[in-house]
C-alpha cells in the first residue's frame, strides 16, 4: 500500500494578498479623501486604519490622550455613495466600554446626520477584538465623521484598527 501524496502547504503571512485584497467595490479612502483627526499617538498614527492590516494584533490608530472624546473625519474629494462600512477595534489592556458614532454630511461638513451608534465592552479576560460591518444606503456623502468615546465605562484611549468603505 502506498502513501497518498502529501499536499504542499505554507502558512499565510500577514500582509499577503489573501488578507489585504481590495474588493472591487471598495472605496480607496487614501486616494479620494483627506483624513482630519483630533489627535494621534506618534507610534499609532491615523493612517494605520487604512494600511490594509486587520484582525487581532494589527496596527491601529490611537489617540494621543486617555479618556478624551476623539474624532476622525473623512473629507471626500468628490461626493461618495456608501453602501457598506467595516471597522475594527481592539483593546487588550483595560476593561472599558467604547462608543463609536458615525455621521455623514452631504453639504461639505456644515451639517451631519447620525447613521450609527455602537458600544463595545472590552475585558482583558474576555472580549478584546470587535469587527463591525454595517449596511448603509447613503449617497452624495462629502464627509464621514467617526466620534469615539473611549471611556463610557472605565478608562481608556480611543482606537481603531481598520476602516473600510464600499460603494
Amino acid at each position: 500500500m502506498t502513501n497518498p501524496p502529501r499536499p504542499r502547504k505554507r502558512p499565510l503571512q500577514a500582509g499577503t494578498p489573501a488578507n489585504n485584497a481590495r474588493a472591487l467595490d471598495e472605496i480607496d479612502i487614501a486616494r479620494c479623501a483627506t483624513i482630519a483627526y483630533s489627535s494621534e499617538d506618534t507610534d499609532n498614527p491615523v493612517e494605520h486604519v487604512l494600511d490594509g492590516n486587520s484582525g487581532p494584533g494589527a496596527t491601529r490608530w490611537m489617540s494621543a490622550h486617555s479618556d478624551a472624546v476623539e474624532q476622525i473625519v473623512l473629507e471626500f474629494d468628490e461626493p461618495q455613495t456608501i453602501s457598506r462600512l467595516v471597522y475594527e477595534v481592539e483593546e487588550a489592556i483595560r476593561e472599558r466600554t467604547q462608543e463609536v458614532r458615525i455621521e455623514v454630511s452631504e453639504d461639505e461638513g456644515r451639517t451631519y446626520r447620525q447613521i450609527l451608534v455602537q458600544e463595545y465592552n472590552f475585558s482583558p479576560r474576555g472580549t478584546t477584538y470587535q469587527r463591525e460591518e454595517q449596511r448603509l444606503n447613503v449617497e452624495k456623502v462629502t464627509h464621514l465623521r467617526l466620534t469615539i468615546v473611549p471611556n463610557k465605562n472605565g478608562s481608556g484611549t480611543a482606537s481603531l484598527t481598520a476602516l473600510r468603505l464600499f460603494a
